[in-house]
């Protein structure tokens, strides 16, 4: 497999073209990303006005409602323009809305759930085929090569185009890639976070799209003088310089920031046309955060 890639597109498992600014879906849920959003409509506004600015890659995963956002990307663009790739994860189970002291979800990478969940997932999102399925967190209690044969199985019978995985180390890739080819790795990635700097490099020797979520992370970023100060010579948001370093940082990397906002959609989408100095760069690259 190779991946096609340039400053503002890759090739998702050598075959799928996406911008490499795209959209996360979680935030268009109910609060702790449980039940549908209060407002459908404005969260459906959000999804249209995401494609009309150019985002082709939309991630989603079944925990997020569960089931209603899913439905929802279905609802507001199906039919699917034919440049829209929706990425979205299984594995994991919901009990009840999340809280800082209880996340309520647990893994399960079994063959009987993980079935199950593409079965919803084909049928909420409205296809026949999922283009990018990502086992949303390795399950302790099953090996990942016996979840990866079953993505293989589902791959075989038509249900999923590729596979992608998210939150693994490089060993956990390796296992993975035993298997099946692994087109995707998602990561928390950004300015502020960057423990996984050795799976973004994996990524970029094997011909692995990195989607980096969570990308901003302005809580960490509010009390850079650093990062304020190039933001205000150009005349832009920290989230935006955030963005535009991530897109700056290597050509493997796809950014899905989440908004349930059309204006803050906008401004992030703005990133795109952010040109970084080398200075700026390099200081911004000396940030130590985590």
């Amino acid at each position: 497999m190779t991946i096609e890639t340039s400053k503002n597109t890759i090739s998702i498992g050598g075959d799928m073209l996406v911008d490499r600014l795209g959209y996360g879906a979680m935030q268009l849920t109910g609060p702790g990303v449980w039940g549908p959003p209060a407002d459908i409509d404005a969260a459906q506004a959000v999804l249209r006005k995401a494609v009309d600015l150019g985002v082709t890659y939309i991630d989603t995963a079944d925990v997020y409602g569960p089931g209603d956002n899913e439905r929802l990307i279905r609802d507001a663009l199906r039919p699917y323009s034919r440049d829209i790739v929706v990425g979205t994860k299984g594995g994991m189970v919901r009990s009840g809305p999340a809280t800082r002291e209880n996340p309520g979800m647990a893994m399960n990478g079994s063959e009987a759930h993980i079935r199950a969940a593409v079965e919803g997932s084909l049928r909420d999102l409205g296809v026949e085929r999922i283009d990018l399925y990502q086992q949303h967190r390795v399950d302790p209690a099953t090996p990942i090569e016996d979840t990866m044969a079953v993505f293989r199985a589902l791959q075989q019978e038509g249900k999923i185009r590729h596979i992608g995985l998210s939150e693994v180390s490089v060993a956990q890739i390796e296992q993975a890639r035993a298997v099946v080819d692994i087109a995707t790795v998602q990561n928390v990635y950004s300015l502020a976070i960057r423990r996984h700097n050795d799976v973004l490099a994996y990524c970029e020797a094997n011909a692995i799209a990195f989607i980096a979520f969570w990308p901003i992370h302005l809580e960490h970023l509010a009390s850079s003088p650093v990062l304020g100060d190039i933001a205000a010579r150009m005349n832009a948001t920290r989230g935006q310089v955030a963005i535009a370093w991530i897109l700056n940082r290597s050509r493997s990397l796809i950014a899905i920031p989440g908004t349930s906002s059309v204006a803050h959609l906008s401004e992030n989408m703005a990133a795109r046309d952010i040109v970084l100095a080398p200075q700026d760069i390099a200081a911004l690259d000396a940030l130590d955060f985590v």
